[in-house]
């Protein structure tokens, strides 16, 4: 006597095939429909895209070219100035100003010899430079970490594509098999209603697959910066080990803050906020200009006179209301500030590459174990379809071994992708490209 497959079953079937995965891993070919010349996309091709395209590297190249400039404006204060002046005026003032139209012109400079300000600030606007120069590398490593986490995603959904694809076509199979059952009357007619329920469910299970590669084709395009069609395949997939992948914390930690440019971000921010602080201490100092003026003037364009000078300039402010103490007290507590975000983004590096490589080892012993599940699941399933076809299973246990299959084939699949976006994620915390 056979029985229809339970609810709970074809429940885990569905899901198992259309429950879309957060990240995943690629089938050798392609799974859609595209252009017959269309070459397929590879991981190194679409971070290269990205880092062409990518609207948030636009943004952040443009920040260190402004920081650059602003670092340019701040060392103009110690070179040498020079302005030009002229002008022109009428006068009908009574004596003892003589009325009439008076010419000059004029060009003066300056030269600043000691200003500890100006160089406390070119300073401060040098180091800030690199600091947005490292966090654009820190952008663009987020970057880089998106792209090929979307493509392991667009991936992933292709393999379940096929995992959809291979139950459809044993569906296919078993119908045909309990339509020949059914006709020579070696099996009842239920089962060839069930069978055919199967086989609907593993239509929709496709459907649901492929319309998440379409989804996720499209969120890898957004990765890339990139706005265009989706019809276009994946080139198949490798996952080479992570060199040091197993070395001890420390070693990482160390290699980590070595390399990581949040961390050389935050050094020059911090030596951008000494160099304010010492701008703010200069206010005490005095400072001194050389200058030097040459004009000529007089009440006829074509017969000015001519004047010189020259000297030094020396100012010094006495007192300001407590301005200055003020202003270092404000850039002391942002140092003090910047030094303790320094010791938090450590400790989290630290923790990010605890989890990381902890993931890595989980998922390296999660892809075995279900590759090993894989593997006995397919063997049930062989062993199912022969009793039943020798009339000795039921189709409940024929069901239950293709439910398990596909489920097992899915499980591969996530386990898969989730070692690859381990290893991607304890790249990124180690700071490599």
């Amino acid at each position: 006597m056979t029985r229809s497959i339970p609810f709970a079953l074809r429940l885990a079937l569905a899901a198992a095939l259309t429950t879309p995965l957060a990240v995943g891993l690629t089938a050798p070919e392609a799974v859609r429909a595209a252009e017959p010349d269309a070459v397929p996309l590879t991981l190194e091709k679409a971070v290269a895209t990205a880092l062409a395209n990518q609207p948030q590297l636009r943004a952040a190249r443009a920040g260190t070219r402004a920081a650059e400039a602003r670092s340019g404006q701040a060392l103009a204060g110690l070179l040498p100035q020079a302005f030009g002046s002229g002008g022109l005026t009428r006068s009908d003032a009574p004596s003892p100003v003589t009325p009439g139209t008076t010419w000059s012109l004029g060009v003066t400079a300056s030269q600043p010899l000691l200003d500890l300000g100006a160089w406390s600030r070119a300073s401060a606007a040098r180091a800030s430079a690199s600091a947005q120069a490292e966090s654009e590398r820190a952008t663009t490593a987020e970057v880089v970490l998106s792209v090929r986490t979307g493509w392991f995603q667009a991936s992933a959904a292709k393999d379940l594509v096929d995992v959809a694809r291979e139950t459809l076509a044993n569906r296919d199979a078993h119908l045909k098999q309990v339509q020949a059952f059914v006709q020579v009357g070696t099996r009842p007619e239920i089962d060839l209603a069930q069978a055919r329920a199967d086989r609907a469910n593993a239509v929709v299970a496709l459907i649901g697959a492929e319309n998440d590669l379409a989804t996720s084709l499209a969120q890898l395009n957004q990765a890339m910066g990139v706005v265009g069609s989706t019809d276009y395949p994946l080139a198949p997939a490798e996952y080479p080990p992570l060199a040091g992948e197993e070395a001890p914390i420390e070693a990482m930690v160390a290699d980590a803050l070595a390399a990581r440019p949040e961390v050389s971000a935050q050094s020059r921010l911090r030596d951008a906020q000494r160099a304010t602080l010492r701008t703010a201490w200069s206010g005490y100092a005095p400072t001194l200009d050389a200058t030097g003026r040459l004009g000529w003037a007089g009440t006829e364009a074509q017969h000015m006179g001519q004047s010189w000078g020259y000297g030094l300039a020396l100012n010094w402010s006495l007192f300001e209301g407590g301005r200055t103490r003020a202003q270092a007290q404000e850039a002391q507590a942002n140092l003090d500030a910047l030094d303790a975000q320094d010791a938090v983004l450590r400790q989290s590096i630290r923790l990010e590459l605890e989890q990381a490589r902890l993931a890595v080892r989980a998922a390296k012993a999660s892809l075995e174990a279900t590759g090993e599940v894989l593997v006995n699941a397919r063997e049930r399933l062989r062993l199912a379809d022969g009793r039943y076809a020798a009339g000795l299973g039921s189709g409940l246990e024929l069901n239950d071994a293709q439910v398990a299959v596909t489920t097992a084939a899915a499980q591969e699949v996530k386990a898969r992708f989730t070692l690859a976006a381990a290893r991607a994620q304890l790249a990124r915390a180690l700071g490599r490209s």
